[in-house]
């Protein structure tokens, strides 16, 4: 339950961290290039894409289906 807790907390802050660094380039604060941007939103990504994997494969060890052949 702690790693759940621990990806899912990684994946909020990835957000946020996005959300003030496009606020901050878009008020002009900040300069930064864009590939930033787009390498927090590839991380991002891998960590929502880790998350649900863990999840199903919880899930398929739960529920295992069985196909019926007609």
């Amino acid at each position: 339950m702690k790693l759940n807790y621990v990806s899912y907390s990684l994946f909020i802050a990835v957000g946020i961290l996005m959300v003030f660094g496009t606020f901050g380039k878009l008020t002009g604060q900040w300069n930064f290039s864009s590939d930033w941007f787009w390498l927090l939103a590839g991380v991002g990504l891998v960590v929502e894409g880790a998350i649900s994997l863990f999840k199903q494969k919880k899930f398929d060890k739960k529920y295992r289906i069985i196909e019926r052949e007609i």
